[in-house]
C-alpha cells in the first residue's frame, strides 16, 4: 500500500517554520499534495476563541511529481487547533488532519496543533533514557554491610524472584542493589547510548519498589543514603547526562510521617492532606490500604509537595543532587477522586516549580492509558506512551504463543497487521499532538510490564521493536536489560537482577543493535526532530520517512520475510531526484544500499524480521 500519494502536513521544521511560537503569532505551515491530486484549492482552518475561520493557502511550488501549498496561520490561542480543507476540481471536499484525510465532517479532536506555552527542554527531547530499578541493577560492596530490615524478604542476586501479586513477599524480596552499584556501572549505561539515567524511588519505603514511601527528607538508606545519590547526580552529570527522579504525587506509604501523624490525631495538620472519611477510613490508590492517596485540593499539602520553593519538587533539583526533572507516578489520577479534578492545576504546579529551580527541567508523567487530554498545554511535557507506542507495536511484533501476561486491560494484546498498527500509530500521534508526542517515550516495556524479549520471543522482531523505538517520534526510554535480552512475562517477574555475573547469558548482537540505534538517532538529526511520512504499509512491513530540512531518512521495519518494496521516485526524492541510499542503520547487519531503478526507488527484499535505515 504505497501512501506517499496522500497530501501531508505535520509539525516537524518541513511543514510548520516555528514549532514554539509566542501568543498572538502567525506561523507558516506547508502542505505536501501530490501533483496527481486533483486538489485546485486549499484553507487552514483554525479556531478563533473557539469560532471557526478557514483562511486561503497558496500553491507556492509545482513539479512534476509535487504541489507545495503554504498559509498563514494566526497564533490567537495558547494551543492552536487546526485542518486543512481540500477541495476538488469536481466540487469534492477532503479534510487533512494529523490522522489522515477524511471525506466527512469529524470533530476537533484529531486536529494538527500548535503550543505557544513554553517548549520543553532540548536535552529532554534529544536525549535516549536509561531506566534503572534500583534494587535490581547492582550491589556495590557496601551492600554488604549493611542490615536487612525487618520488613524485607533477603534474596541473593541469583535467586528466582518472586512476582506474583497473590504473594506476600512479591514487593518485600530484596536483592540489595544499591546508588553505588549504579555508579560503578555507567559505562554500561554509556554503551547502550543513553543520556539521561531514571531511577524508580530513592525515597525510603517498606519495599522493594519504593512506592511507598516512608518521607521525602532523604534517601533510602539501603541504597546509600544521602552520600550515595549525591555520588551518583555527580558521576552523571560528569558524563554530561541527566538525571530524573520519581515521585509519587497521588499517595505516600502508610509509614509516612505525614499519614501517620494524620491517623494518630484528628486535628494534626496533616489530616486534610488525605481523604478520611466520617469513621477513619481513607481513600487509597486502586485499593491498596499502604497507598493512601493525597488530596491536592489542600493548599497545605500542595505547598508541602508540589509547590514553591521549600516543596519536595523544588527541593530535590537544588545542590547537591541537582536533579534535572520529574517522571511524576500516576500523574493521571493525581488530583482526581470522583467529582474532583485538580489534576492540570498540580501538573502546572509540577512544572512551573521544577522551572523556577531549573529553566531546563523536564517533567514526564506516567498515563498508560488515554494521557490526550493532559498534554500540550503548561503541564506535564510528555507521557510514558503505553497506548501510543508500547500497545501497537507489541500487537505487531507479538508471538502467537508469548507467555507475557496482559497490562492494562483483561487479555494480551492481539496480533494485529500493519495497516491497524500504523493507524494506531498515527491516530495516537495526532491525538497528542506533535510536540508532545515527540517529547514522549518511547517504551517497549518497563518495570510494570512484561518485557519485550518476552511478547515478541524472538531476538530479531527484538531488534525491529528497538528500531521503531529509536526512529519513531518519541524519545527511546530502555528498561535497563532490554538491551541484553532479560525476560519477565509481567511487571514483577521484569524486575529480575541484572547478571553482571553472567554475561555468557547476554544477547550481545541486541546490546551492540542498541548502541548502533542510539549512535545512528544522535547522528541524523531527522531521527530526532523530523516529521513522520508514510511511504508504504502491507501486513508484515511498514515503510516510513523521517523528514528534515537538514537531510531525510527512509525506515524499512519487517517483521518476517517479504518482497522487495518499489516507491515512485518523484515523490519520494522530490524536483532533484537525486538518491544517496547509503545504509545509515540495520539491525541485522550489512544491507544493500537503495537503488533507484527508473522511476522508482527500490527497497531491497528481507529474509526475516529486519529494520533498515537509508539516508535518501
Amino acid at each position: 500500500m504505497n501512501l506517499l500519494h496522500e497530501p501531508h502536513h505535520d509539525g516537524s521544521p518541513t511543514y510548520l517554520d516555528q514549532e514554539a511560537p509566542v501568543l498572538g503569532a502567525t506561523v507558516t505551515v506547508r502542505l505536501r499534495t501530490s501533483a496527481e491530486d486533483p486538489v485546485e484549492r486549499v484553507w487552514v482552518r483554525t479556531t478563533y476563541d473557539a469560532e471557526p475561520v478557514f483562511h486561503p493557502c497558496t500553491a507556492v511550488a509545482r513539479d512534476a511529481h509535487t504541489t507545495w501549498w503554504e498559509g498563514a496561520l494566526p497564533v490567537r490561542n495558547p494551543v492552536t487547533h487546526y485542518r486543512f480543507l481540500l477541495a476538488d476540481a469536481d466540487g469534492q471536499q477532503r479534510w487533512l488532519t494529523a490522522a489522515g484525510t477524511v471525506e466527512h465532517d469529524l470533530a476537533d479532536a484529531l486536529d494538527f496543533r500548535v503550543s505557544a506555552h513554553e517548549p520543553p527542554p532540548d536535552w529532554g527531547r534529544d536525549g535516549v533514557v536509561y531506566q534503572v530499578f534500583p534494587d535490581r541493577f547492582a550491589r556495590s560492596a557496601a551492600a554488604d554491610e549493611r542490615e536487612t530490615p525487618a520488613w524485607a524478604e533477603p534474596a541473593d542476586w541469583d535467586d528466582e524472584v518472586v512476582f506474583e501479586l497473590s504473594d506476600p513477599r512479591t514487593p518485600l524480596q530484596l536483592f540489595g542493589g544499591d546508588l553505588d552499584g549504579v555508579v560503578e556501572h555507567l559505562d554500561h549505561v554509556a554503551a547502550v547510548g543513553a543520556t539521561i539515567l531514571y531511577t524508580t524511588p530513592v525515597f525510603p519505603g517498606e519495599s522493594n519498589h519504593r512506592y511507598n514511601a516512608s518521607t521525602f527528607d532523604g534517601v533510602e538508606p539501603l541504597l546509600g543514603g544521602d552520600a550515595a545519590y549525591e555520588r551518583l547526580a555527580r558521576a552523571v552529570h560528569a558524563r554530561g547526562w541527566r538525571l530524573l527522579g520519581d515521585l509519587t504525587t497521588n499517595h505516600t506509604g502508610d509509614t509516612h510521617e505525614w499519614f501517620l501523624a494524620a491517623v494518630a490525631d484528628p486535628d494534626a495538620p496533616t489530616r486534610s492532606w488525605y481523604h478520611f472519611d466520617a469513621d477513619g477510613g481513607y481513600e487509597c490508590w486502586m485499593g491498596f490500604a499502604t497507598l493512601p492517596k493525597l488530596n491536592h485540593a489542600d493548599p497545605g499539602l500542595r505547598a508541602a509537595m508540589v509547590e514553591g520553593p521549600d516543596s519536595i519538587v523544588a527541593r530535590w533539583l537544588r545542590p547537591p543532587y541537582d536533579v534535572d526533572g520529574w517522571r511524576i507516578d500516576v500523574a493521571n489520577m493525581t488530583g482526581r477522586l470522583g467529582a474532583l479534578d485538580v489534576n492540570h492545576e498540580v501538573a502546572r504546579a509540577v512544572r512551573r516549580t521544577a522551572q523556577a529551580e531549573r529553566p531546563d527541567a523536564l517533567v514526564i508523567g506516567e498515563h498508560n492509558h488515554d494521557a490526550s487530554g493532559d498534554l500540550d498545554g503548561d503541564g506535564w511535557h510528555g507521557t510514558m506512551n503505553y497506548s501510543g507506542f508500547s500497545w501497537p507495536v507489541w500487537s505487531w511484533l507479538r508471538a502467537p504463543d508469548s507467555p507475557a501476561r496482559a497490562f492494562g486491560r483483561p487479555l494480551p494484546v492481539p496480533r494485529r497487521p500493519g495497516p491497524l498498527v500504523q493507524r494506531t500509530l498515527r491516530e495516537w500521534l495526532a491525538r497528542y499532538g506533535w510536540r508532545a508526542a515527540s517529547t514522549s517515550w518511547n517504551i517497549l516495556g518497563s518495570h510494570d510490564s512484561a518485557r519485550i524479549r518476552t511478547v515478541v520471543q524472538d531476538p530479531a522482531r527484538h531488534r525491529v521493536a528497538a528500531g521503531l523505538q529509536f526512529t519513531l517520534p518519541g524519545v527511546p526510554m530502555v528498561f535497563a536489560g532490554d538491551e541484553i535480552g532479560l525476560e519477565g512475562i509481567v511487571g514483577e517477574d521484569s524486575r529480575r537482577p541484572m547478571p553482571w555475573q553472567h554475561r555468557e547469558r547476554w544477547d550481545t548482537a541486541t546490546l551492540a543493535a542498541y548502541g548502533a540505534l542510539a549512535a545512528a538517532r544522535r547522528e541524523h538529526v531527522a531521527l530526532r526532530r523530523g516529521g513522520l511520512r508514510w511511504a508504504h504499509v502491507d501486513d508484515d512491513t511498514l515503510v516510513f520517512v523521517r523528514e528534515h530540512p537538514d537531510g531525510d531518512v527512509l525506515i524499512a521495519a519487517r517483521r518476517a520475510a517479504g518482497p522487495a518494496v518499489r516507491l515512485p521516485a518523484g515523490q519520494l526524492l522530490g524536483a532533484a531526484g537525486r538518491l544517496d541510499g547509503a545504509v545509515v542503520l540495520a539491525t541485522e547487519g550489512a544491507s544493500t544500499p537503495l537503488v533507484r531503478e527508473g522511476e522508482e526507488v527500490v527497497v531491497p527484499a528481507g529474509d526475516g524480521a529486519s529494520l533498515t535505515g537509508w539516508r535518501l
